[in-house]
């Protein structure tokens, strides 16, 4: 597994409740830009629309020795799930006040994978709540060195 790309700040902004692997319908340029690491997911998103599920932000560069037929940057992109995964989480989305975030983007067996997630977002008071624990780790981490 080759990761690609990563949502750094996912884990800080939201609770991850639920990882999911989807597949992702992508052209031959946004192929070849993907190979070249031209790619962010942190502003991405996802939706779930007439039962079937939407990426949206997700950024691929345009590849530099493509034609007139480049693709444009930050065009809708469809994942594929089984219908009863989107069944699942259209219903846990409904429910929880959930959405859906991208937390990496890889290559699987030659294929471009996206691993997204059921998150609900942090409030302010347990990002801090984070912070405290990690600086308490590491002043743990310094004292047994």
């Amino acid at each position: 597994m080759d990761v690609i790309a990563k949502n750094r700040k996912a884990y800080f902004q939201y609770e991850i409740l639920e990882k999911l692997e989807a597949g992702i319908v992508l052209t031959g340029t946004e192929v070849k830009s993907v190979r070249n690491r031209d790619v962010s997911i942190n502003e991405s998103f996802a939706t779930i629309h007439q039962g079937e599920v939407f990426l949206y932000e997700m950024h691929i560069g345009q590849y530099k020795q493509g034609n007139r037929e480049n693709h444009e940057p930050k065009r809708v992109r469809k994942l594929l799930l089984n219908r009863k995964e989107i069944d699942k989480i259209a219903g846990k989305i409904k429910l929880k006040g959930c959405t859906l975030i991208p937390l990496s983007l890889y290559f699987k067996e030659g294929l471009v994978k996206v691993e997204i997630s059921l998150a609900r977002g942090k409030t302010t008071v347990d990002k801090r709540d984070d912070i405290k624990k990690r600086t308490v780790e590491r002043e743990i981490q310094r004292m047994t060195q």
